[in-house]
């Protein structure tokens, strides 16, 4: 099993015709993943061909495509300025899920999107995230099917991008059921609590881990939620240790002030929960290993 994506989803790209939706429609192909479609009112009815020659037709609109392929699944690969119109359009063709990659979305635009998804069934995760994969089922983003290794027991949530990446390459030899970047935007649809929530209900995940980042306090809220709710093991990771106070250290929610959004701070509410942190990603993987070997699983 998997959660939110899986070997019966059928994706489309809004922006496919673009450089980056090209590229990265084609590494999705390369690992798999059932792309449908393609979504731009310009080139409505156009086709385009892919490296092995497979022909993916591009649609006017999300909801002519979904009804045309039974799409389930959008990745959002338009310029920050359009990404709130994208994303407002796929969520009221009630598309089960968009994946929206864009970074650099005005966090005002952020809001009202997400605020319209509440009235959907439209679940969002970004933006300003890698996306998602299902190692063996389906991939939906920017991340690189070569670091997930084969399919396994271990859910992983992360906050950023590459350490996505390192941590996927940290434990490929165990494999995950999927990994999810959530992205770093002070805003964002998919949370760490609803990830591990969804690895807690999927019998073939058998322990989580989470990576987090200075600023704000999801993982704060993270923790609370894992101690009353979560009895399977989780091992966390947090970014920043060494970073100066009232920076803002690359993604626009790791913003410290004070105490507050530390990554100690986070330790701290992580450690009380019963969450074993790592301080690099190399100690976190150590310790998904003997999480997984404790309970009769690596």
């Amino acid at each position: 099993m998997a959660i939110f994506l899986d070997s019966d989803s059928k994706i489309i790209v809004q922006g496919m015709t673009g450089s980056e939706g090209m590229k990265h429609t084609q590494r999705m192909l390369d690992s798999g993943s059932a792309i449908v479609g393609g979504v731009n009112p310009k080139k409505a009815g156009e086709t385009v061909t892919f490296r092995d020659g497979q022909e993916i037709p591009v649609f006017g609109s999300v909801r002519e495509a979904m009804s045309a392929t039974g799409a389930n699944v959008t990745v959002i690969f338009v310029p920050a300025k359009f990404t709130k119109a994208a994303a407002e359009e796929a969520i009221r063709a009630n598309i089960p899920l968009a994946v929206v990659i864009t970074e650099g979305v005005p966090v005002k635009d952020t809001a009202e999107f997400f605020a319209l998804a509440k009235e959907s069934n439209t679940r969002i995760i970004g933006p300003n995230c890698p996306g998602i994969i299902s190692p063996g089922q389906s991939n939906a983003g920017i991340i690189p099917a070569e670091s997930a290794g084969e399919p396994g027991k271990i859910g992983l949530v992360s906050k950023s991008g590459t350490l996505t990446y390192q941590m996927m390459h940290e434990l490929s030899d165990l494999g995950f059921t999927t990994c999810v970047g959530i992205g770093g935007d002070p805003i964002i649809g998919t949370t760490h609590i609803a990830a591990i929530e969804a690895f807690q209900n999927d019998p073939d995940t058998k322990a989580i881990i989470m990576i987090g980042e200075i600023g704000g306090d999801a993982e704060e809220y993270a923790a609370k939620y894992i101690a009353e709710n979560v009895t399977k093991p989780v091992v966390g990771y947090i970014a920043g240790f060494t970073a100066p106070e009232g920076k803002t250290m690359g993604h626009a929610g790791a913003i410290v002030s004070g105490s507050s959004g530390t990554a100690e701070a986070k330790r701290q509410a992580l450690d009380e929960a019963g969450v074993r942190v790592g301080k690099t990603p190399t100690q976190a993987g150590q310790l998904m290993r003997e999480a997984l070997a404790e309970i009769g699983e690596a």
